[in-house]
């Protein structure tokens, strides 16, 4: 196989792949499809699990400013070539767990699958998936630089939640088991409780309320 002729092959996105960013901070740039990598991947080294797949090596909740946090995927990718599987391909991608909007705080519970799909397609990126987009530097949205407000100005840190707040969430969790399962299915069962202790005391409000308006409170 040529040095290039898995590049060649995925570097060019078509059109109905492509969608134009028109609002946010990420306004003006190009988003890529994730269908499309998946595509490319069956097409060139065969079906999942058989001519690729993917290993999560690591799953992480990071507080960040404003009482949000976000959720960060770490996966190696592994393609097979003649046979013979790949060494890893690293990849990282992240997502918004619980964003602060005008109307409060937003819990996403499409948070973990978003950071995966994002991790494939840093991963792929090293094989020369879009190439032609990231060459492109003011169309993609992982060109973006921070402004210089970005750059300088420090947030302040939120204040944790406590003891009081964390035994009220475990207590109405525990009153209804299929909601505790729908609000741990997008964590590993290992970091739930870890999870709930680096809730912010404005994030741990806003899960009291929602999780007393389920249980009926």
């Amino acid at each position: 196989m040529e040095n290039l002729e898995i590049y060649n092959k995925v570097k060019d996105v078509p059109k109905n792949a492509q969608k134009n960013i028109n609002a946010g901070r990420l306004k003006g740039m190009t988003d890529i499809n994730p269908q499309w990598r998946i595509e490319k991947l069956t097409e060139i080294f065969g079906p999942a699990g058989i001519g690729w797949y993917t290993k999560e090596t690591k799953r992480e909740f990071v507080q960040g400013a404003n009482d949000e946090m976000m959720c960060f995927v770490d996966i190696e990718l592994y393609v097979k070539i003649d046979g013979e599987w790949s060494m890893p391909i690293y990849g990282t991608g992240g997502s918004t767990f619980i964003a602060k909007e005008k109307n409060g705080l937003y819990t996403s519970d499409e948070v973990v699958k978003m950071a995966y799909t994002d991790a494939i397609s840093v991963a792929c990126k090293q094989l020369g998936f879009g190439a032609d987009i990231y060459w492109n530097k003011t169309d993609s949205k992982y060109q973006q630089s921070a402004t210089p407000a970005q750059q300088t100005v420090s947030k302040p840190k939120a204040e944790p939640m406590d003891a009081g707040q964390l035994q009220a969430i475990r207590i109405l969790l525990n009153k209804d088991e299929e909601i505790k399962k729908k609000t741990y299915e997008k964590l590993k069962i290992q970091h739930s409780e870890e999870l709930l202790k680096k809730l912010s005391k404005a994030q741990a409000t806003s899960l009291i309320k929602q999780l007393k308006e389920k249980v009926g409170e």
